[in-house]
């Protein structure tokens, strides 16, 4: 039987196997995006490249025989870079939102899209877990944001974006006024202390993820009550302040030290806070600035100065964020920047790189054309956007939310947990604008009862043309066009509906990108996956 060596290590394997099939014996991964066990190779999508050692040449793995005496290169720069550059040439012609354009308009990063299917499928506790895994004031955001999310809502040109924030206050107000609020798991304890030099929105929101991850925290405050900014910038009528304690009271149930009336002045009170905790975050905004001498940190001409990504100060285990470090800024965005700080924090007290919040993989489609968007709004929910029955003030009632949440167009991927393009290229670092190509026109087409097809997202791997012929559909699918151009269709101008008649959830399963879908009348997996950590 044939032996080789796949990055040093070897393996022996028998004859007629491939070097992906010998490396996945060592469990050594290679990514394939047109592979598929049983399926005949089609090496169309060349990011399963290796390289021979010896002959100095790449081949396709999937593809490539195994020969005793070969010895192959994975994980090399060299194969990562051909690897990356054909998952760029493929993403040059994707297209696709991974991520919502409302997602990405939040500073916060509330997964809104997931929270809108869970609201409109009557699972109020998954749509809770669902905000409060981004958001830790969700119902006093509901009331005060500016919503830059609807803003970015591909809706909105058509006939009004969805009512996000209030779809948010809804979830959160219907939490609160139950008997056991929401509360999410914390991590056991990691013997680590926090201190917190400030209780508006951006110290509560810290201490709400530090205490997640099992860290004590100790907020300290020179007011009598916690809140900040959210007392003082806001009226009663703005944000009823039994609503502001209420939140506030969700994240000191998990088990916060509130230290109130107290002023942290001067570098002999800084120098304590340093001995006591394990890592300090300065969130007591604007008048961070005159005390940043005496706590000898450095000062920009915004505020306290920080590296951008991870939030910490000249100080290793120093942070600041919110006003202390922004000469202004909306409530939303001092809420993100806990959050964002509470991720460096971590790393540093689990003694790992400072890098602060993984930025997530996306590609953009841009703007619709007019009727491009009609086929995005016709699937959707046909209600107008409609304010609150007891007036705009008001929040809405079940039967309101559940409307205006249907109302969302999906804009995000349908498989964005499971999108191999998309994983593979955040593995290897793809840019998808690296090389600029025309925009594909953008088509959605729900013909089949059980799936929807994107042939902007399709990368022409040809899995579900094997499957449809294996399987002898009567019509089957097939490759229209030629070169670059070419595309997966129904032969003889046929419809979808007639084309996969027996194995379309085969191949809905086997489509490496969100070419192929589920609809959303076939699968609850849409509405119930897990929001994003």
């Amino acid at each position: 039987m044939p032996k080789l060596t796949i990055d040093q290590r070897e393996v022996e394997v028998p004859p007629g196997t491939t070097i992906l099939e010998a490396a996945r014996k060592l469990h050594i991964e290679i990514p394939t995006l047109c592979h598929r066990e049983g399926v005949a190779p089609s090496t169309s999508c060349l990011v399963c490249m290796v390289k021979i050692s010896g002959v100095n040449r790449l081949v396709p793995s999937c593809a490539t025989m195994a020969v005793d005496g070969m010895k192959i290169e994975s994980e090399t720069e060299e194969v990562h870079q051909v690897r990356r550059s054909a998952l760029e040439l493929l993403l040059s012609d994707h297209l696709g939102d991974c991520l919502a354009p409302c997602y990405i308009a939040c500073p916060a990063r509330m997964d809104i899209p997931l929270m809108l299917r869970q609201i409109a499928a009557e699972d109020l506790g998954a749509a809770v877990a669902t905000v409060k895994n981004d958001i830790a004031l969700p119902a006093v955001l509901g009331r005060i944001c500016p919503a830059p999310c609807e803003k970015a809502c591909r809706r909105r040109p058509a006939d009004g974006a969805v009512a996000i924030c209030r779809l948010k206050r809804f979830v959160a107000d219907v939490d609160l006024a139950g008997a056991d609020p929401y509360l999410p798991e914390c991590r056991s304890d990691s013997g680590r202390r926090v201190a917190i030099v400030g209780a508006g929105p951006t110290g509560l929101a810290a201490t709400y993820y530090l205490r997640r991850q099992g860290h004590a925290c100790t907020i300290f405050d020179e007011n009598q009550q916690p809140g900040g900014r959210l007392r003082r910038e806001t009226t009663e009528d703005q944000l009823p302040r039994q609503v502001l304690d209420a939140e506030i009271e969700q994240i000191l149930r998990l088990g916060v030290e509130l230290c109130l009336d107290i002023r942290v002045d001067g570098k002999e009170a800084s120098d304590d806070l340093q001995n006591e905790f394990d890592a300090i975050l300065i969130a007591c905004g604007r008048s961070a600035a005159d005390q940043a001498e005496a706590w000898g940190l450095d000062l920009s001409s915004r505020g306290i100065a920080v590296e951008k990504a991870s939030y910490q100060t000249g100080m290793r285990r120093v942070f600041a964020a919110g006003g202390a470090i922004r000469a202004s800024g909306l409530v939303v965005r001092s809420v993100a920047d806990g959050k964002e700080a509470a991720v460096s924090i971590d790393q540093l007290l689990r003694g790992q790189p400072v890098t602060g919040p993984k930025q997530p993989f996306n590609t953009k489609i841009g703007r619709l054309e007019a009727e491009e968007l009609l086929q995005l709004t016709a699937a959707a929910g046909e209600s107008p956007l409609r304010d609150p029955a007891d007036g705009p003030d008001a929040g809405y009632a079940w039967g309101e939310a559940i409307e205006q949440a249907a109302r969302c167009l999906h804009c995000d991927c349908r498989k964005l947990e499971s999108c191999k393009l998309r994983k593979y290229a955040a593995l290897y670092g793809a840019d998808p604008r690296r090389y600029p190509a025309p925009r594909r026109a953008f088509h959605l087409d729900r013909q089949h009862a059980e799936i929807i097809y994107e042939p902007g997202k399709c990368i022409a791997c040809g899995l579900c043309v094997e499957i449809a012929a294996v399987a002898s559909e009567p019509l089957g699918l097939t490759f229209i066009g030629r070169g670059f151009d070419v595309r997966v269709g129904v032969p003889l101008d046929g419809s979808l509906r007639d084309a996969l008649a027996k194995v379309a959830a085969e191949c809905v399963e086997a489509c490496p990108t969100a070419a192929l879908s589920r609809g959303e009348n076939t699968s609850k997996e849409a509405a119930l996956r897990e929001p994003a950590v």
